[in-house]
């Protein structure tokens, strides 16, 4: 192949390079990992709160939302304002959203440049804060005082989540791709109700106003508006007027008697109904705001806003209007969007970090990133672990390559000592600690209830820290514990990320960007023994095995099939250099070979043997034989092992692990692991699980086994027999 020579910070990188992390990694054992790690947040979302210029420009971007199933309930697109141009692959980015019917296809698109003044912005905030309030707690606590406090913040220099989150214009109402008239209904204000007030036919006996707790208000107003009952301390969405009941009408309750809605109030609440002959309103139940980004999101409870209740008039208090139930349902979806733009943008700026100095052409999608910085534990529909096989595949094959080439004189043991302490989960967690990756995992689900609101300063707390190499900022939003393991996972993901999009020069430079020296290109293979192989072996015979591989030097084939007990003078050595190299080559090239004919799997697969542990051997130095022979090209190892490997595993064929199918079965029926109690006792250990679901304890099992390893396989097979039935 082709050599492969990178400049990073401007350095070239020789051929076989030092593996400089081999001998930093000697001096981790005495580095405690701090598994308390900060959670960044991307500098785009995070802005000065106050503002002394006359007007800000924002970039506005259309945030479209096309469901895929049959509702009655329209969604509105909705408009998004930053004060920073978003990157081309997010500005134009799309994903599904799953809800209890189906799925809501989510598409940005970049919409018009806007100059906002400084009461715009204090009105889109208030808007923005007001809704969001009331779909996150259903309650209208403490949204008075927040309120009053956004007109002190104008003024104050504090960094806060800040961009705007707007109703979009119907067609009908553009030139402005915003709908004014639905962001300025807070707070609502009966005394304006004539600046607002459209043609509107009430149905047959009835007044064009209605009396509210608000005072008198025209019915176009109240058709669609939030209200707030104080007697049931609830909120609902109002969808208009039902033209044949009014408090007089008989309300036939489930299992009790028959009576007026104006004696139901008298006696349950006692409150009697002043304007009793009005008709009375149509009313939902206001949305839940949930994760709807979670892969196995199931309905787990009836939703109660496709429910109507009927509610008499002079009972409402108006909270917001015009705002019909299209935006409120709209606006439930925001909180599971923004997440992941979110986490977008944080995947932009490790995108940025680590390709500062990159003197290649290499381009990286975003997405790939962000998929590599992603945990199981999101629940989201893309995570780390096929990146991550992908990934240690590659580095394992880089390391060994690189040791074979560079410590020629080194036998098996000695090679294997240094390439464990290169690609050890201790070593890359250290230097991904060094590179700032722990700051843009992530390993938590979306709890929309934790979501900051934009524009409510108070809800937000940001430490500033200069990320290294471009020295840009990042901020800093709490800390949570984050473990070394995952540290390393995520490094791998990333080589893996940067391999699948960007080839092995991309691959090669983040492997040398995160510590680890090391390059492709080919290095003779020293050899100090002469002699005649086809007197030992039979030379054709053999090379028509591997898919008639032609040797330049046979006396590889040789040393590939000699073993440490039969050595004789003439023979150069045993298999086990050749082996040693021969297993990450093959392991790169399957695995490489499976993530590109499988791209939808996850690699949660357990190995079995299929040879003797001699045999393997054989077949690996085989591989390494040929790829020296060949000067590194993987593609004619794989091609002449391959036949020795017919039929390949398959993603049908291979078992699962069954720890990874425990955790995915968990995830899809919403069980709860709790943490598994293990002991050892006379070099037995013994694992005791259990999964619960609803409080109450699903399954438990306990298992014993010579290692931990082979205890938790076990008990997870035993789960998953049993949820099965088998």
């Amino acid at each position: 192949m082709e050599p492969i020579n990178l400049e990073i910070d401007g350095t070239q990188q020789q051929s076989a390079a030092p593996l400089l992390v081999e001998e930093a990694t000697q001096e981790l054992a005495s580095e405690p990992y701090d598994d308390q790690q900060p959670s960044y947040v991307p500098p785009e979302l995070v802005k000065p709160w106050g503002s002394n210029d006359a007007s800000v420009l924002y970039h506005c971007y259309l945030i479209e939302m096309k469901p895929n199933f049959c509702s009655d309930i329209p969604v509105n697109d909705i408009v998004l304002g930053m004060r920073s141009e978003l990157d081309s692959d997010v500005a134009n980015m799309n994903f599904d959203l799953g809800v209890g019917k189906g799925t809501i296809t989510v598409n940005f698109k970049k919409a018009a440049e806007i100059h906002f003044s400084s009461e715009q912005i204090l009105q889109c905030r208030r808007f923005q804060i007001t809704i969001f309030r009331i779909l996150m707690y259903h309650n209208l606590q403490k949204l008075e005082e927040v309120l009053e406090r956004l007109s002190v913040g104008q003024n104050l220099e504090v960094e806060s989540i800040d961009y705007l989150l707007l109703p979009a214009a119907r067609m009908h109402q553009r030139p402005s791709i915003i709908d004014w008239e639905c962001v300025m209904s807070v707070p609502f204000r009966s005394e304006e109700n004539s600046e607002y007030h459209v043609d509107s036919s009430p149905p047959n006996n009835c007044s064009h106003v209605l009396h509210t707790k608000n005072g008198k208000v025209c019915t176009c107003r109240i058709q669609n508006s939030l209200v707030y009952t104080p007697h049931t301390g609830l909120l609902y969405c109002i969808t208009g007027l039902l033209d044949d009941l009014n408090g007089n009408s008989l309300l036939r309750p489930r299992g009790r008697r028959a009576r007026t809605y104006k004696t139901h109030y008298e006696e349950k609440h006692g409150i009697k109904l002043r304007f009793d002959q009005q008709l009375l309103l149509k009313g939902k139940h206001i949305f839940k705001v949930q994760n709807y980004l979670q892969s196995f999101r199931q309905q787990t409870e009836k939703d109660s806003s496709h429910t109507s209740v009927e509610l008499p008039p002079e009972l409402c208090s108006i909270v917001m209007s015009p705002l019909s139930v299209s935006n409120l349902y709209s606006f439930s979806f925001v909180p599971s969007i923004m997440h992941r733009l979110e986490s977008l943008l944080l995947a932009v700026n490790l995108k940025r970090m680590v390709l500062d100095r990159c003197t290649e052409n290499v381009t990286i999608p975003t997405i790939k990133v962000l998929e590599a910085i992603t945990t199981k534990h999101c629940q989201e529909n893309l995570h780390l672990e096929s990146l991550e096989a992908l990934g240690d595949s590659f580095l394992k094959y880089a390391a060994s390559q690189q040791l074979f080439k560079t410590y020629q004189n080194d036998d098996e043991g000695d090679l294997t000592e240094k390439k464990e302490k290169i690609i050890s989960n201790a070593a890359l967690c250290k230097l991904g600690c060094d590179r700032k990756l722990p700051g843009f995992i992530r390993n938590k689900c979306l709890d929309p209830k934790k979501w900051i609101i934009p524009g409510d300063y108070s809800g937000s707390s940001f430490l500033n820290e200069k990320l290294p190499f471009n020295e840009k900022n990042i901020y800093i939003r709490g800390r949570r514990k984050v473990k070394g393991k995952r540290v390393a996972d995520v490094v791998e993901a990333l080589i893996g990320a940067f391999l699948s999009t960007g080839g092995e020069i991309a691959a090669v430079y983040f492997t040398n960007w995160v510590g680890i020296k090391v390059d492709l290109v080919h290095i003779p293979y020293e050899r100090q023994f002469q002699m005649q192989p086809e007197k030992l072996i039979d030379v054709r015979h053999l090379e028509s095995l591997l898919n008639n591989y032609s040797f330049r030097d046979p006396s590889l084939l040789l040393e590939a099939l000699s073993h440490g007990s039969y050595m004789l003078p003439q023979i150069p050595g045993c298999y086990e250099r050749l082996e040693f190299l021969g297993d990450a080559v093959l392991d790169y090239v399957i695995t490489a070979h499976l993530y590109n004919k499988y791209p939808e799997s996850t690699f949660g697969w357990e190995s079995e043997t299929y040879f003797s542990e001699v045999l393997g051997d054989i077949i690996e130095s085989l591989a390494g034989a040929i790829f020296v022979d060949s000067e590194y090209d993987k593609d004619i190892v794989f091609q002449s092992i391959r036949p020795l490997l017919e039929p390949l595993v398959t993603p049908e064929t291979m078992p699962v692990n069954p720890v990874s199918e425990f955790n995915c079965h968990c995830q899809k029926m919403q069980y709860i692991m709790k943490k598994p109690v293990v002991s050892i006792q006379n070099g037995v250990v013994t694992r005791t699980i259990e999964v619960e679901a609803n409080g109450v304890v699903k399954y438990r099992h306990i298992s014993t086994a010579s290692n931990n390893d082979t205890a938790k396989r076990l008990a997870c097979k035993e789960f998953l027999r049993l949820s099965k039935g088998n």
